[in-house]
């Protein structure tokens, strides 16, 4: 049975991205000319030069023709605990925050969001889409999934408010928690790749979740994919 085998341009970006992630560049740093990393990886400039515009069209590097490759910018720490919130997570990464909603709407649940939710299959649910961003930059999709019985307005009040932690107060949850986090690795499809800025294929972290308000029952229910060279995820215990 043949396996595919991965690109050498990707393995260089993904050795590349390895490095500026672990702070071994910082922004503003020029990276090793095209021939210094051809030696490192042995490899032809053609196969470098492929490797950087993958990471220049990521956002990670920007190039300047006769000057080199230079570190545009270093992945956003992303911590997921207990409580999990985009807007605080980003500021306090010295980053700006930012989402876009990309539709809300009411549907019955499925099985899988049944379970997660305690509620019946079938049921009415909202489910949130969006775009997150930091510093203008996509970081991630999202889908949160709420039920509609416990949280009466919510559908309103996500478009309303791009904040799920405002729309849930104002349907009378003041606080929330994280109940479970599960993490994948996955390939983005072409719509994720299209709102992302990433090509078809590109790696993704895949971060399931339930929220639970203060008396342990589920108010919601997500599904957040990010972009796997933009955002650094630590795990909070």
């Amino acid at each position: 049975m043949n396996r595919k085998r991965t690109p050498v341009w990707q393995a260089i970006a993904t050795a590349l991205r390895a490095d500026i992630s672990e702070g071994r560049y910082q922004p503003g740093d020029q990276l090793p000319t095209e021939v210094q990393l051809a030696a490192r990886f042995g490899v032809n400039r053609h196969t470098v030069r492929h490797a950087l515009s993958h990471l220049v069209e990521g956002g990670l590097v920007r190039t300047r023709r006769g000057s080199g490759a230079f570190v545009a910018s270093t992945p956003t720490d992303y911590p997921i605990g207990e409580r999990v919130r985009f807007h605080e997570n980003l500021l306090a990464a010295g980053r700006r925050p930012e989402k876009r909603v990309l539709d809300v709407d009411c549907r019955a649940a499925t099985s899988g969001e049944a379970r997660a939710l305690e509620i019946d299959e079938g049921v009415p649910v909202c489910a949130y889409h969006g775009l997150s961003l930091a510093d203008g930059a996509p970081i991630a999709l999202f889908e949160s999934v709420f039920p509609l019985d416990r949280l009466e307005g919510i559908d309103r009040h996500l478009t309303e408010t791009s904040s799920v932690t405002e729309a849930l107060a104002r349907a009378g949850v003041a606080d929330y928690t994280r109940a479970s986090t599960r993490l994948t690795a996955v390939l983005a499809d072409v719509t994720q790749a299209l709102h992302l800025h990433l090509r078809e294929g590109d790696p993704l972290l895949r971060s399931t979740s339930v929220n639970v308000d203060a008396t342990g029952q589920p108010v919601e229910y997500g599904r957040t994919w990010f972009a796997g060279d933009r955002v650094t995820l630590t795990l909070e215990v």
